[in-house]
């Protein structure tokens, strides 16, 4: 005899469905999405100073619970913030040079230069010029009067804290200035690894150089840490930005080329990272990243990785960790490919990463971005992982109603943007789309289209997603000028900057709006719990 519905036998129990490893969006909460380099400054570039703390307040004011940033790390060829000298280590340019002359580091007539810099936008090769200098200045004037009380904490302190990366990253960089700026592989045989290099001779040599890498760490640590523990008291949540892979001149390969794939003689990859052919680019996307050894790093219990995410969650309260698909399965171009068209599949650490993860940091608070194509596998170990994942709203218009970016397919687990640091703005991405993609647009948000940033700002706070992050350009109502990052190419990039009239002019016109929107929509942040007494 059939069973009705409410007669259905149980599920065996092994073909249960395990319990997710995280389960920490539960709250929705509205953020913006703005790097760093970005904030207005005097000095060629943003910085850890009173703007960004300005940026928080309005933040605050605004009902704004978070505030997302592009990685941190010190930048190389092409000023990305996603190819870095190091994983652990932050970008000199950040460190503020007023705080410095305050601290009796360095003068006000050192700082002079940097104020002639665009206000505008960011001159990297300027500030490897002119800024960096200044920074060894100041350590110069700390290592005579190395009992100069700084606002940061002890230095001494700082590097026994930090020293599973410190160390390596100061002699890295050290001598790598020491060779011209050349890469590690082009290094003297001796200098090629940390192991060969601390036994040779130019350890010593640059032994007081390496110092001062390190010392320019501790004032970026210690700096950030201030500008923390203002978002902290004014309830907004820091969301970091990991990097699936390492740059291949980095500190992290020199030190560690067994976890990566390597040619044993010639130090270079065997294989690079990338993406085939996409939504951004026809060719794909050859990122060059040397690839993980995932077995070896499976053979120590994924330490190196674990020992990078504890970093990051000392400066971030949430970690975004770019291309998710890549622990599935990742991209694999031969080297020296001229694009990222040839190419195939490889099996990443798949769950067994993310189990390591649990069992180490069960707190984490990551998201995926599972952005490009979601095959069943990648899908599968999201929902495994229980990550929320990504949802981008400049993805979902000039097609079907299954679109999965379009607000009624979106999942609560998730995090909504109108577009992230890739995309263009959502004015100038606008004004690119067909006519047809734009009635879509019109159609679907019932809008008349003259105020399509703000149209998407809202459709962002009123998805089911927990989290809706803008980009702070949107709030601006800025078009393709403001664009910060174009995949692909290499040149007029991470460069925008805004300026402080902005933020003033957004603060006045726009914080009640935003409030009533957070109001409105279920975003309104917590309030921040007061300190116990002794903290």
């Amino acid at each position: 005899m059939a069973r009705s519905a409410s007669q259905a036998l149980p599920a065996p129990a092994d073909r249960r469905v395990p319990a997710p490893l995280f389960h920490w969006l539960n709250d929705r909460l509205a953020g913006v999405l703005l790097h760093p380099t970005a904030l207005p400054s005097a000095f060629g570039v943003g910085a850890f100073d009173d703007e960004a703390r300005k940026l928080i307040d309005f933040f605050a004011e605004a009902g704004i619970g978070a505030w997302q940033i592009c990685p941190l790390g010190p930048t190389g060829y092409g000023d990305s913030p996603y190819q870095c000298f190091s994983a652990f280590a932050g970008n000199p340019y950040l460190v503020d040079p007023a705080a410095l002359v305050t601290a009796g580091l360095v003068t006000e007539e050192a700082v002079r230069p940097l104020r002639q810099l665009d206000p505008d936008h960011v001159d990297f090769g300027a500030l490897f010029h002119q800024k960096l200098p200044l920074l060894f200045s100041a350590y110069d004037t700390w290592r005579r009067d190395r009992q100069r009380a700084l606002p940061y904490g002890d230095f001494a302190e700082f590097r026994q804290r930090h020293a599973s990366w410190l160390s390596s990253y100061g002699l890295f960089s050290a001598l790598k200035e020491h060779f011209g700026g050349r890469a590690w592989w082009d290094w003297p045989v001796e200098a090629r690894t940390l192991a060969a290099a601390r036994k040779s001779p130019h350890a010593a040599q640059v032994a007081d150089r390496a110092e001062a890498y390190e010392f320019i760490q501790y004032l970026f640590f210690g700096q950030w840490a201030l500008i923390r523990e203002h978002a902290r008291d004014r309830g907004v949540l820091i969301i970091g930005d990991a990097p699936i892979f390492a740059a291949l001149d980095s500190a992290d390969v020199w030190a560690h080329p067994e976890l990566f794939q390597l040619d044993p003689k010639t130090s270079r990859p065997t294989a690079v990272a990338g993406v085939p052919p996409d939504y951004f680019s026809a060719d794909g996307q050859l990122w060059g990243n040397p690839l993980y050894d995932w077995p070896a790093h499976a053979d120590d219990d994924y330490a190196w990785w674990l020992a990078r995410l504890r970093a990051n969650f000392e400066l971030y309260d949430v970690v975004r960790i770019d291309h998710f698909r890549g622990f599935d399965t990742y991209w694999s171009i031969p080297a020296g490919a001229p694009n990222a068209r040839t190419g195939r599949w490889e099996n990443g650490p798949g769950l067994a990463f993310f189990e390591a993860l649990r069992a180490t940091l069960p707190d984490a608070k990551l998201i995926a971005e599972d952005l490009g194509e979601l095959v069943p596998s990648v899908i599968a170990l999201r929902e495994a992982t229980g990550l929320p994942g990504m949802v981008i709203l400049q993805f979902a218009f000039g097609s079907g109603p299954d679109n999965l970016y379009l607000p009624h397919n979106h999942r609560a687990n998730s995090v909504v943007y109108p577009g992230t640091h890739d995309n263009d703005t959502t004015l100038g991405w606008y004004a690119t789309l067909g006519e047809g993609a734009q009635d879509h647009v019109r159609r679907y948000l019932r809008v008349s289209g003259r105020e399509i940033g703000w149209d998407f700002v809202r459709a962002a706070y009123a998805s089911v997603c927990r989290l809706a992050i803008i980009p702070l350009q949107d709030l601006f109502t800025l078009g393709s000028e403001a664009r910060f990052n174009t995949p692909g190419t290499s040149q007029g990039n991470w460069a925008w900057r805004y300026r402080r009239e902005q933020l003033n002019a957004l603060r006045n016109g726009a914080t009640s709006y935003l409030r009533e929107l957070a109001l409105l929509y279920g975003r309104e942040p917590q309030k921040p719990k007061p300190a116990e007494p002794g903290e």
